[in-house]
């Protein structure tokens, strides 16, 4: 009964970092389009291209760490050999997508 318990609590864990997970990228996701629909639409000069890229890329690489921790702990459930490498492999790729991801917002700081 005990382990029913705690295989329920991860399951709840994981769908909550999946979702947060999910809800920053459509955040960051939305947000852009409204930076950029006010820059072209209202030709607001103070909104910068390069600012909105970077603040978007931050939200998905944070929304990538999320989902990292969901497929974690939804692997502690029932750790197949199978399970194990598909988790290592996602987790791989992830990884190397937020590094570039975040190595790309470091080099928008420092353009002028």
């Amino acid at each position: 009964m005990e382990l029913a318990i705690f295989r329920y609590a991860i399951e709840i864990f994981a769908l909550f970092f999946a979702i947060a997970g999910s809800v920053l990228i459509a955040y960051g996701g939305l947000y852009a389009v409204y930076g950029i629909l006010l820059r072209e639409l209202f030709r607001r000069s103070s909104i910068d291209y390069n600012q909105i890229r970077r603040q978007f890329t931050s939200k998905i690489v944070f929304g990538l760490e999320f989902f990292i921790a969901a497929d974690l702990l939804t692997t502690l459930i029932a750790p197949t050999q199978e399970e194990l490498i598909l988790l290592a492999v996602v987790v791989i790729i992830r990884t190397i997508l937020g590094y570039f991801l975040a190595r790309e917002t470091k080099e928008y700081l420092l353009e002028p």
